[in-house]
């Protein structure tokens, strides 16, 4: 459907800058893709089909990026995006475009990994498990603060720079969020405290996050600063919580280091008891300023879910929970089976993970810090089935080649990207069958997919 070639779709222009051309294809990212005898034009918001004249922003050794100009020619999917800022932001590539052109597109590039990087031609991919209404999922937010014109803004920085565009209310995020960011710029104003300046290394309050638990209702409040403490902090944050009731508890983290890394090793605790509470398909998990939890608390339901259908655990089988995070999915797993071990090299995670386990009463699981392959290969354990959550970046061959050596008869593969996912499924389908592959859309208007595989021991 995408990968239709066309060239000569482009003419010259009078202004060298200005191409006119037809979208044939999206890439990655979600961009429109312009094919040119002169090279390959990526432009934002250009849907598939669409015809317009291109302004070229950018060009280096073939390939260029550009924006709109003027639209041509219109897609029946094209939508007046909700976002003011969305061509700005660059986070919601899909805000112009219907949720059912998104989705669509989503499931096609899971399907073009497969097969382009996996060699995977008969793989079953599922339509992508999509929201009932795709707008303020996120339960967390993080956002710089600095000045413009005397007056302190938030916002997110303009892509591929520092530079703050300033929101009001962000159409993905948790509703609370908007009114408590609002409250603070207000409050830094009344109470003479600078946001930080990346270019002085002065100021204060370097970023603000915020996050919020669908279950019951907290918000923690994490204001990320330059110094360990500043002047009229205990009043700032009681006239907070006294404008923003909602709130449960606020925390500083200190971040003095030149760097693009938002939060900062040391933390204190201004209000509150210092964490949230969030449930997941009947277990509760406590959320600390640094815990990894899924940020859209709706749809993890189904990854997850999705995650333990296709696992098959009975209650005489041993779970491998690999690359295990907090253990979400083990702990959700475990009373479904015999035993769970989960295996994770970050100590705090694996703090997390132990305190958890204890918040639900589970018993049947351990929690081992450790590299997933090392712990395989030093052991050899048997394991009836293995469910592992690489990051981005994917799985190892060594892993993999560790999986296949124990031989489980059953492998879960939750995936947050469909390029490494295909990349490893080619290394395991050596001894498993892959079943089907289930898209989820965690994260609605952005070009990212999450992914469940199943897989199968080969008889």
């Amino acid at each position: 459907m995408y990968h239709i070639i066309v060239y000569n779709v482009m003419e010259i222009m009078p202004n060298k800058n200005i191409i006119k051309g037809k979208c044939v294809d999206i890439s990655s990212e979600g961009k429109g893709v312009i094919k040119t005898v002169y090279g390959v034009i990526f432009v934002d918001a250009l849907l598939l089909g669409e015809e317009a004249e291109i302004e070229v922003t950018y060009a280096r050794k073939g390939v260029a990026y550009g924006k709109i100009r003027k639209l041509l020619s219109m897609s029946k999917d094209r939508i007046q995006p909700l976002c003011p800022i969305s061509t700005s932001c660059g986070g919601c590539v899909f805000q112009n475009a219907t949720y059912e052109y998104e989705l669509k597109y989503k499931k096609h590039k899971v399907e073009e990994d497969l097969k382009r990087i996996g060699h995977l031609e008969n793989v079953k991919v599922n339509d992508v498990i999509g929201m009932k209404e795709p707008t303020h999922y996120r339960n967390k937010i993080q956002v710089p603060f600095g000045k413009e014109n005397k007056r302190v803004v938030y916002g997110f920085y303009k892509a591929n720079t520092h530079k703050i565009i300033p929101i009001k209310q962000c159409n993905i995020e948790d509703k609370k969020a908007g009114p408590i960011l609002n409250a603070i710029a207000r409050l830094l104003e009344e109470y003479r405290i600078d946001p930080y300046n990346e270019d002085y290394r002065t100021g204060i309050i370097r970023h603000v996050l915020i996050r919020t638990s669908l279950s019951t209702g907290e918000v923690m409040v994490v204001l990320v600063a330059n110094v360990d403490t500043f002047p009229g902090r205990n009043n700032f944050v009681k006239e907070l919580v006294n404008r923003c009731p909602e709130i449960s508890t606020v925390i500083q983290n200190t971040n003095k280091r030149d760097t693009n890394v938002i939060l900062g090793e040391s933390e204190k605790l201004l209000y509150g008891k210092g964490f949230i509470t969030d449930e997941i398909l009947g277990l509760k998990f406590n959320i600390s300023s640094q815990s990894f939890f899924q940020v859209n608390p709706i749809q993890v339901r189904e990854l997850y879910g999705k995650a333990i259908e296709y696992a098959h655990i009975t209650k005489d089988d041993v779970v491998l929970d690999a690359y295990a995070g907090v253990c979400t999915i083990g702990l959700l797993c475990a009373p479904h089976a015999k035993k769970v071990i989960s295996v994770e090299v970050v100590k705090s995670a694996v703090i997390n993970g132990r305190n958890n386990a204890k918040l639900n009463g589970i018993d049947n699981i351990d929690i081992i810090e450790a590299d997933c392959t090392e712990y395989i290969n030093k052991n050899l354990p048997h394991f009836d089935v293995v469910i592992m959550d690489p990051p981005r970046k994917g799985s190892t061959p060594e892993f993999l080649n560790a999986v296949m050596k124990i031989k489980p008869s059953r492998v879960v593969y939750v995936s947050c990207d469909p390029s490494t996912l295909a990349r490893d499924l080619a290394i395991l389908k050596e001894c498993y069958e892959i079943k089907q592959v289930q898209p989820v859309d965690m994260f609605p208007r952005s070009f990212h997919i999450e992914n469940v595989a199943e897989l199968f021991l080969k008889k």
